[in-house]
């Protein structure tokens, strides 16, 4: 739940500074909240996703754009991040629902 809280406030700040400065506070807030949500439904992998996503985005825009757009760059790559993150969260599970139905079934004795 602290890594989602983190995570997800993390990505509401950079949105709020984007948006402007009232509405950080809301967008933080609203973003701390959707981590603890998620963090305890246990969304590790999403969450995962969404930061390597920010990283990435942000060194990709700071090399291409220069400093000021590092929090265009972080925003844009935690929602593709995001979005490839439950993509892959979702075909994980899909292989491992076809692994567990593969496997024999012992008949009762």
């Amino acid at each position: 739940m602290v890594f989602g809280a983190i995570v997800m406030g993390t990505v509401g700040v950079m949105i709020g500074m984007i948006m402007g400065g009232a509405s950080a506070p809301v967008a933080a807030g609203v973003g701390l909240v959707l981590g603890t949500v998620v963090g305890f439904l246990g969304g590790r992998r999403f969450l995962s996703s969404i930061l390597l996503g920010t990283v990435l985005g942000g060194g990709l825009a700071w090399l291409l754009a220069g400093a000021e757009k590092i929090s265009v760059g972080a925003g844009a790559g935690a929602a593709m991040g995001g979005f490839l993150g439950v993509q892959a969260s979702m075909l994980l599970d899909l292989r491992a629902a076809r692994k567990q139905a593969s496997k024999p079934v012992d008949p009762p004795a």
